[in-house]
């Protein structure tokens, strides 16, 4: 049975799972890269990206799961770019450049109406602006029997833990504190929701912690 998970969601060490001032120039806000460093290293971040190298670690294999078996993703606004309000052209085609790492349908959370957007590698980006429910039906359908990851940003994964609409969670905790970002789990009562820790494991560079309902 397919399931709606978010998987390899950076965490610092005082609860924020993004920096403050997201910009053209920080994409994750400030400092938000630091909680990511795990990931950076791998081959699968190389692979995504069409470069050489990377290490071939527990990490790689994580962010190799973390990747895998998605039919469909969903990203915020604020994910997919830091264009505000309404599109005023069709001129910003996200961070990824012409192949995004998704290969899959992509829907975009939004308040304003845009046409699909096709890119290279299997990605076409499809913006909904009928709410998180509706997003998800949309995923489900076009993911077929496999699983839909909710891909971020703070606010997307927020509102899908808080309707009780995700099944599985997987946090890497980064031995980094931010100070100041966007906090992922303040007010939400995991256990209430129904979430148990399923899987924990330390590496060099984060502690990966999976919780599942």
């Amino acid at each position: 049975m397919s399931k709606v998970r978010v998987a390899g969601f950076g965490l610092s060490l005082d609860g924020f799972s993004a920096g403050i001032e997201q910009s053209l120039d920080d994409p994750l806000g400030k400092r938000g890269p630091d909680i990511f460093k795990w990931f950076f290293h791998t081959r699968t971040f190389c692979a995504m990206h069409g470069q050489e190298g990377g290490s071939m670690d527990r990490d790689d294999v994580l962010a190799r799961r973390a990747m895998e078996n998605f039919g469909a993703f969903i990203l915020g606004r604020n994910m997919f770019g830091p264009v505000r309000g309404p599109w005023q052209d069709n001129s910003w085609k996200g961070w990824w450049g012409t192949n995004p790492p998704y290969h899959a349908p992509t829907f975009v959370l939004t308040h304003y109406e845009r046409e699909p957007l096709v890119m290279e590698g299997g990605t076409t980006f499809y913006f909904v602006n009928g709410g998180i429910e509706e997003a998800l039906r949309l995923a489900k359908q076009a993911a077929g029997d496999n699983d839909v990851k909710i891909g971020g940003g703070v606010s997307t994964v927020r509102q899908y833990l808080q309707a009780g609409l995700i099944d599985s969670l997987h946090l890497a905790l980064a031995p980094v504190a931010l100070g100041q970002g966007e906090a992922l789990l303040t007010g939400l009562d995991l256990p209430a929701l129904g979430f148990s820790v399923t899987e924990h494991e330390a590496t060099e560079h984060a502690t990966h912690v999976v919780l599942e309902r």
